[in-house]
């Protein structure tokens, strides 16, 4: 295997991967037409260099030849089509353009012919400047492209050219290189073989370079996805790779020049460069600003917006939820910006911005009124604030004032606003980052994207916080019920004690009565106690009892109040399963109540 298989079959496998992204995407428009024809047809000349290289033949020779016209020929029409948009959409004259086509093809046909004439009358081969016609007719296809990209170049609005440049870079790839073989080959009155076959490795380029374009123009109905960790990295081994040989070639340049000395000198400036190259790999800054760089020159877009979103979602997710999730939002919002770390305010219930969080920076205290400067524009705009821009034209920000104390923080660059269904619930401010000098518009989409999302997890916690206030709260005036019922019944008992202490307070069984009944008010009072300090009021012991000795316990408590209570059973051994001593205030509490409800001479009856 040869290195010429090797380069033309590197370029056939590429030309095919894009030709059928290509053909998976397509969605009508001639642009991609012409764009698939002539992929399809680059790769076709490139099996057939390799079927050439494998088994030289007239039949191979000449297929190839034909192929190589064929591929010219698509190149041109995609190229002349786009020519043609952009004149049209220019509305200038065409001039002379306008006989670009009729002489590129009829060129074409001519060569066409001679070498379809010398496929079935190889003598023609043999005739005198038919050799040299066909090189001066590839080397004019050459300078042809030359000019065709001359010309889109000019066509194409200042604005738009970083969505077209990479096909220019192809294109003039393939063509300077055709422009320097055929040159040559004129000169020398054949064709170089070394050149010949690095053409394909050359010819490879073009694809790259025609795919990036390709994402950066809808209509030519492509929509390939290249992953920006996969380009990322590549440029790094890449980079990384390019180096080590620069490396290798000094190192062996000092071995060879450096005398006795040379060979650990090799050894040790090899050793220091690899440990060099490592510390630059492991440098964070550096990286950052190699993946702006891939971001900005090889992507339409300079983020993944899939990658970013998943990100904010999974840093705003993850780890305990209530107050723990506030370091998050700085978090979020900062690594969306590439800052260092953030404060993040919040709305308090006293109407003022309390900083209520951080990340990675140190604490501070600040609070901003309602009122202020700053507030009030993000009342009114969803405007991301930087503050280098605010201090050199401060009329883009309607002229804010910011607070001394807000700018006197250490590399404070952004302030974002978080808003939820319009409503500002708090902000941000972000360190100065050091991989971004400045923000575009993308940046601040994906920093408004990660605020929104942002913005609703705090408001889903300050409704939790809130809810759980008001769940607390309606605990707080059960209790409340709870223990005014159970005081009223103290107070009832003790007071019934101290109604009968005049008359029967030489009576023994009054005294031991009495005292029963005080013993049990101080053990219900320390049961109340008890559970007021545990924050609830709720039942600590159930047991199986008999209702009808439960109900009977609460008449014999409140038989001195008229009217009297009357209890009548007729069902013997009811039993339930609650706690006694609650079930039977509960008792107590109906029966005073319709005690209290009916007049002296009124009847209060009990059934169980």
């Amino acid at each position: 295997m040869t290195i010429g298989i090797i380069g033309y079959g590197f370029s056939a496998t590429l030309f095919l991967i894009f030709s059928v992204l290509l053909l998976t995407s397509w969605r009508g428009r001639i642009e991609g037409t012409y764009l698939l024809i002539a992929s399809t047809t680059s790769a076709c000349w490139a099996l057939t260099a390799i079927a050439f290289q494998v088994q030289e033949s007239a039949l191979t020779a000449n297929t190839y030849q034909l192929f190589e016209i064929a591929k010219n020929i698509a190149w041109f029409a995609f190229l002349l089509r786009l020519l043609s948009i952009l004149k049209s959409a220019a509305g200038g004259d065409d001039g002379l353009l306008r006989y670009a086509p009729v002489t590129i093809f009829s060129v074409s046909a001519l060569l066409l012919g001679v070498e379809l004439s010398a496929q079935f009358f190889p003598g023609v081969r043999n005739w005198g400047g038919t050799a040299s016609f066909q090189l001066v007719g590839h080397l004019g296809f050459a300078i042809a492209g030359l000019v065709l990209i001359e010309q889109l170049y000019r066509s194409t609005r200042p604005d738009m050219r970083w969505a077209v440049k990479y096909l220019y870079f192809g294109m003039g790839i393939l063509f300077v290189y055709d422009l320097f073989l055929y040159a040559d080959a004129l000169m020398f009155k054949q064709v170089d073989s070394a050149l010949w076959q690095a053409r394909g490795f050359t010819s490879s380029l073009v694809a790259p370079f025609v795919a990036i374009a390709a994402t950066r123009n809808p209509s030519w109905s492509v929509r390939v996805f290249v992953s920006r960790q996969v380009v990322f990295h590549a440029t790094t081994m890449l980079v990384a790779g390019s180096y080590l040989v620069l490396m290798a070639a000094v190192g062996y340049y000092i071995r060879y020049y450096g005398g006795t000395w040379g060979k650990a000198t090799q050894i040790a400036f090899v050793f220091t460069g690899v440990c060099f190259l490592a510390v630059v790999l492991f440098s964070g800054s550096l990286r950052a600003k190699l993946k702006v760089f891939v971001n900005k020159h090889f992507f339409s877009y300079k983020y993944d917006w899939r990658d970013e979103w998943l990100r904010v979602v999974q840093t705003l997710a993850e780890g305990p939820g209530g107050g723990q999730i506030l370091p998050r939002v700085v978090q979020a919002i900062s690594d969306s910006a590439e800052s260092r770390g953030g404060y993040l305010w919040t709305l308090g219930e006293d109407g003022r911005y309390h900083c209520t969080s951080r990340w990675q920076v140190d604490d501070i205290s600040l609070d901003l009124q309602a009122e202020s400067e700053l507030i009030a524009y993000f009342q009114r705009s969803d405007w991301i604030i930087d503050i280098d821009e605010l201090n050199k034209y401060p009329e883009r920000y309607d002229n804010l004032a910011l607070d001394h104390r807000v700018t006197d923080i250490q590399d404070a660059w952004l302030i974002v606003p978080i808003k939820h269904h319009e409503a500002l619930i708090g902000f941000a401010l972000l360190i100065r980052s050091h991989s971004l000098p400045s923000i575009n518009w993308e940046d601040r989409d994906l920093i408004k994207a990660a605020a929104k999302q942002a913005g609703g997890y705090l408001a889903l916690l300050q409704a939790s916080e809130a809810l759980n206030r008001a769940n607390q709260f309606e605990a707080f005036n059960r209790l409340s019920a709870f223990v005014v019922h159970d005081l009223k019944n103290l107070i009832a008992q003790l007071e019934l004690v101290v109604k009968n202490a005049e008359r029967h307070k030489n009576n023994p069984e009054f005294m031991d009565d009495a005292v029963r009944t005080i013993g049990n008010a101080v053990n219900k009072m320390g049961r109340l106690l008890a559970q007021l300090r545990q924050g609830r009021f709720e039942s600590t012991e159930t047991k199986q009892f008999y209702i009808e000795e439960s109900v009977a316990q609460a008449v014999n408590e409140l038989f001195a109040y008229q009217p009297k209570p009357q209890l009548k059973v007729k069902d013997n051994y009811l039993e339930i399963v609650a706690d006694k001593d609650r079930f039977t205030a509960i008792m107590i509490h109906m029966i005073k109540n319709a005690q209290e409800a009916t007049d002296k001479d009124g009847e209060v009856k009990i059934t169980v």
